[in-house]
Formats: C-alpha cells, structure tokens, sequence
C-alpha cells in the first residue's frame, strides 16, 4: 500500500470496515511510514473530538424514503 492509497482508506480503517488482506497492508505500511502513522492519529483524535461534541441527528423520514427508493432503482452489482 502506498501514502497516497491510505488517504483514501482511512475512514474505512478507523470504521473497522476495511477488508481484512488491505487492512493487513494497512498495518504493514503504516509500521515503515511515520507519516501515515500520523495522519491515522490525527484522524482518529478528530473523529473523537467530534463524537464527544456533536450530537447525532436522525435524518428526515422523507430523505430515508427517497434514499431507499433510490438503492433500490440501482442494479445489483453497481
């Protein structure tokens, strides 16, 4: 995996929903890349920060309807 590679997973990574073989090189980059290592600290400090700060919010009835009607107007394997 490569920088540029781990910008664009790190929400994955912190979710716990990045597939286990790019996790795996994930962890094996950032163990050789003190940069990248910080970025996921800076990351996982600011979805922290956030979390303590911003009370969640239920979306609109409406907005669910129209995006389930929407995923559901997708074909499968989109």
């Amino acid at each position: 995996m490569l920088c540029k590679d781990v910008k664009r997973v790190v929400y994955f990574f912190l979710d716990g929903s990045l597939g286990d073989s790019k996790k795996q090189s994930l962890e094996i980059h950032l163990s050789n890349c003190p940069d990248c290592e910080i970025r996921i600290a800076v990351h996982r400090k600011l979805r922290s920060f956030f979390r303590k700060r911003v009370s969640p919010v239920a979306a609109p009835q409406t907005l669910r309807i129209r995006l389930s009607q929407s995923l559901r107007a997708v074909p499968a394997g989109e």
